[in-house]
């Protein structure tokens, strides 16, 4: 059977790579994804027939992806994260999907065998880095609105804000978008204070890695890019210090009950 894998490589450490991961990879003769994610996979795919399309062709990769398991080749999807989140696993299904609803012309993508394989979101590296920031309700939005309207995900923070979820921001900037993050920090501060402890992370897991702490009411657009993750506590989250050592956390309430 034609078998495809859509695999989260993690946020960029290699030792972050789960064991099933490397695994299906190494069982693949061809791997699809962005180059540097095959850049970083150097070790892994020595041999096997890599698939780069740059960034803007996310549609082309899944494409690419389903005609190479159709054709009998055992094939890796590649994103980093986890797959499913923000990642190519949505689309390969909605490609799927717009097949068996007749938008499509590739009936030989139904018969491949499809396997998720998850991996270390970047909102967990960041979280492990500072503490235990996810210790209790949490969210995640994108503030990219070329896919989704702004007053969508307009709503969303208010949603998060008055559900009192620490929230972390995938996308927060681009070279073309400069002002979403500082709308959405206005948001949330209708609902939580500004000493709200925020983690700003840089390529996280990586060599230049960069975790900065800062506060809501400090945190500004022109401090974060393309490459970093933005997460912002609740109004219980504590930012905690021991000496010359930060931790930043979030409690579900064990000390109410001691």
């Amino acid at each position: 059977m034609s078998k495809l894998y859509l695999v989260g490589m993690g946020p960029g450490d290699e030792r972050l790579i789960t064991p099933l991961a490397s695994a299906v990879i190494a069982q693949c003769s061809d791997v699809v994804a962005y180059g540097l994610y095959l850049d970083l996979l150097a070790d892994m795919t020595t041999g096997k027939r890599c698939h780069d399309l740059p960034l803007g062709e996310e549609i082309g990769r899944a494409r690419l992806a389903l005609d190479l398991a159709a054709s009998g080749k055992a094939t890796a999807l590649v994103s980093s994260g986890d797959i499913g989140i923000y990642a190519m696993a949505t689309l390969v299904f909605e490609l799927l999907d717009q097949q068996l609803n007749g938008a499509e012309n590739h009936p030989e993508w139904l018969a491949v065998d499809i396997e998720v394989v998850p991996g270390i979101s970047a909102m967990q590296a960041a979280a492990s880095r500072v503490g235990a920031m996810l210790g209790h309700d949490f969210c995640t939005i994108s503030l990219s609105d070329l896919l989704t309207p702004w007053q969508v995900i307009e709503q969303r923070l208010h949603g998060a804000g008055s559900g009192d979820f620490v929230v972390s921001f995938y996308n927060p900037v681009s070279k073309k978008r400069d002002w979403q993050l500082n709308t959405a920090r206005d948001i949330l501060l209708q609902y939580r204070p500004a000493s709200t402890p925020v983690v700003i992370g840089r390529q996280l897991t990586r060599s230049d890695e960069n975790i900065r702490f800062t506060c809501l009411g400090d945190l500004k657009a022109s401090d974060v890019d393309m490459f970093t993750l933005v997460s912002v506590g609740n109004r219980e989250t504590r930012h905690i210090v021991n000496g010359r050592k930060e931790w930043i956390y979030t409690p579900r309430g064990y000390a109410s009950k001691a």
